[in-house]
């Protein structure tokens, strides 16, 4: 399986819209991917949230900075480099985050989950919605010790 998760890692870290095309090396043919926004089956599905990712975003590109691998199934945590066309073009933003990954027995990925924390790694920064995602964190926060 470690051949299978270095080849999904180089996919992911060259991710252009030309590689597009090379999905069906690393995913099964009916294959599920689910993150935060999209719950998807199969190579072409797969394709087309990254297609919107391309068309939507400047710049997107993704750092695995961990990996566990265990039998057929990994995890990596990565970091989201990208920068939003219509707000804030200017300034990069970050999110991190981790997936999930089932391999089946040729070693193509059968599942994928992204899991983020879509309220502080987008939400928050967003001008009204921002306030209150911020204003809920605190309220929801366990006061802090005193030393």
């Amino acid at each position: 399986m470690l051949a299978a998760v270095a080849c999904l890692v180089q996919l992911y870290e060259q991710l252009t819209p030309q590689h597009l095309d090379s999905l069906h090396l690393c995913y099964a043919p009916q294959a599920h991917f689910k993150d935060p926004f999209n719950d998807v089956r199969g190579v072409a599905s797969i394709r087309q949230v990254f297609a919107h990712m391309f068309a939507t975003l400047e710049a997107p590109r993704f750092a695995v900075t961990e990996q566990l691998v265990q039998g057929r199934q990994a995890f990596l945590a990565w970091e989201f480099h990208f920068r939003l066309r219509r707000w804030r073009a200017d300034q990069p933003q970050c999110i991190r985050g981790g997936s999930l990954l089932r391999f089946d027995a040729q070693g193509l990925v059968q599942e994928h989950r992204d899991y983020w924390d879509t309220a502080e790694e987008l939400y928050e920064k967003l001008p009204v919605l921002g306030v209150l995602m911020r204003g809920l964190r605190r309220a929801g926060a366990a006061p802090q010790a005193q030393a």
